[in-house]
């Protein structure tokens, strides 16, 4: 995602929520900032139309933050 950011094409990671702390860190350690959207935890489990409902959700974050970079 960074090498791609460097070429101008912009991104977006996205994980749940449980992961965030984890996220930052690494993204420290890489001295990386990348945009981030987090969803609900857990995700493993979800149905179909659960899952569905989180994307829904989380598209409108997602959107602004590719078009914020």
């Amino acid at each position: 995602m960074v090498n791609l950011e460097g070429q101008g094409v912009p991104g977006v990671f996205i994980a749940s929520a449980e992961f965030e702390d984890g996220a930052l860190a690494q993204a420290r350690a890489l001295g990386a900032d990348p945009a981030a959207v987090y969803v609900a935890h857990p995700i493993q489990d979800r149905t179909d139309a659960e899952m569905i409902a989180l994307a829904d959700e989380a598209f409108s974050r997602i959107v602004a933050e590719l078009v914020a970079s």
